[in-house]
């Protein structure tokens, strides 16, 4: 799959970042089947013939801050999930876009004395306290998806995600490739710190316009009709990009009722944007794989409790994006989006 743009270009670092998020994936699947997976029985791994380990049963909160029916996270719920299933783990999965909500859902997965956490930082200060308390009550806590620049600061033992401002810069210099002019930037989640990170790297490397447009994300009419009013209102819009899978569903029709000839980019994939990819109604999608981030943060907690790894050494992420999909090779994931693993 093609993750980068021309490699002559002088601003490919993304390129390299994206490779070695595949590289730090591998290993971390590596080590994983070595370690929780094998289809053989073993003694010292502690997996039965069955490919799932025979360890005892451990308790893992796997805590958001999505919102209710956003699809992307049934994605990261889908990937926990299998990974315990696999390791003999009893899975809660809780999610507020709040941060007090999200904290709130913390303390509790606390009291009830769960052995892993694998949260996200979507709003780092806010979670900062209960983060200190989980570490405390000694309750090895992961991150994932969002605060990649504030997991180690806050004693997370590893991340798994996407670096977003990376992500972003390389869509910035995708725009420049289609030769767009004038980039509108959709926040669906104002405070989010991945959100900013995306349109600020959108920002530091495309050459023409960029401008960020706040939209209530929880309300999907409001943000199609905010995405055609800001269209009518300034029709040198040649570019909305949006960052979530469903969002750039939304500003497919706002571009419509707007009478705009604005084209379409989006972080994130799902399987009805893929539909969207093949008929062109979007030009690309920026994939950090959530099936993958879900598995991988659930099955490090095992890891991490019974075999004493910790991926990165603690100190770097693993990194399961950026990767372009588009109309040209969107049939490469299509069948994996289709079942949820993409």
């Amino acid at each position: 799959m093609d993750i980068s743009h021309n490699p002559q270009h002088s601003r490919r670092s993304p390129r390299g970042t994206a490779l070695a998020a595949v590289a730090a994936v591998a290993a971390v699947s590596l080590l994983a089947a070595g370690c929780s997976g094998s289809s053989g029985s073993d003694s010292n791994s502690g997996t039965d013939t069955a490919g799932k380990v025979d360890t005892e049963r451990i308790k893992v909160a796997l805590i958001t801050h999505g919102a209710a029916g956003d699809t992307f996270w049934e994605l990261v719920n889908k990937g926990a999930q299998a990974a315990a299933d696999k390791d003999n783990i009893e899975l809660t999965y809780k999610s507020d876009p709040s941060s007090a909500g999200q904290a709130k859902l913390v303390r509790d997965a606390i009291d009830e004395r769960v052995d892993g956490i694998a949260l996200t930082l979507a709003k780092p200060d806010a979670m900062k306290s209960v983060v200190a308390e989980a570490r405390t009550a000694g309750i090895p806590v992961v991150g994932l998806n969002s605060g990649i620049d504030a997991w180690r600061s806050q004693g997370l033992l590893e991340y798994f995600g996407q670096d977003e401002s990376v992500a972003g810069r390389a869509l910035g210099d995708k725009l420049d490739e289609l030769k767009a002019k004038h980039a509108l930037c959709v926040i669906h989640e104002p405070g989010n710190v991945a959100l900013e990170a995306r349109c600020a790297g959108v920002k530091k490397t495309f050459g023409g316009q960029t401008e960020n447009l706040y939209v209530k994300g929880t309300d999907m009419d409001a943000v199609t009709e905010s995405v055609a009013n800001r269209l009518r209102q300034d029709p040198t819009i040649d570019e909305v990009v949006m960052l979530g899978a469903q969002f750039a569903l939304a500003a497919v029709k706002s571009v419509k009722d707007a009478g705009s000839s604005a084209k379409i980019a989006t972080f994130d994939l799902n399987k009805d944007l893929v539909k969207g990819l093949q008929r062109g109604e979007v030009q690309f999608a920026v994939d950090q794989q959530p099936y993958l981030q879900g598995y991988l943060a659930t099955d490090a907690l095992w890891l991490y409790k019974f075999n004493g790894n910790v991926s990165g050494g603690g100190e770097a992420p693993v990194l399961t994006g950026p990767a372009f999909v588009t109309k040209e090779n969107v049939a490469d994931v299509a069948k994996f989006a289709a079942n949820g693993t993409r």
